[in-house]
């Protein structure tokens, strides 16, 4: 069964940091790129970033380039999203994606807030 678990969220200021991460298991992680989404309350579900199955190439919505930065460790099954300069329009539920078979599957997500 593919499981994904994301972890690491929180409150964090602006200007902050924070480092979540997604725990895989069920399938080769090495062999899938690997995504994360975000969701604000009230909002539809943006992408944030994504990353090539040998951890590469990376690339970035441009609401977060520049700030975070992706990554992964096939050994460890486990990626990772560092988040730097946080914003309050970062404030959202943060979700780890892979597409197996034509099918889009994520994790329940980890919740970050971004307030003074």
């Amino acid at each position: 069964e593919v499981q994904l678990v994301e972890s690491g969220g929180g409150l964090v200021q602006p200007g902050g940091s924070l480092r979540l991460s997604c725990a895989a298991s069920g399938f080769t992680l090495s062999s899938h790129d690997m995504s994360w989404a975000r969701q604000a309350p009230g909002k539809g579900v943006e992408w944030v970033s994504r990353i090539n199955s040998g951890g590469v190439t990376t690339y970035y919505a441009d609401s977060v380039k520049g700030r975070f930065t992706v990554s992964r460790d096939n050994a460890k099954n486990t990626l990772y999203l560092q988040m730097n300069s946080a914003r309050p329009e970062d404030t959202g539920v943060y979700y780890c994606l892979v597409a197996i078979n034509g099918r889009s599957l994520k994790g329940q997500g980890t919740q970050v807030t971004v307030s003074s």
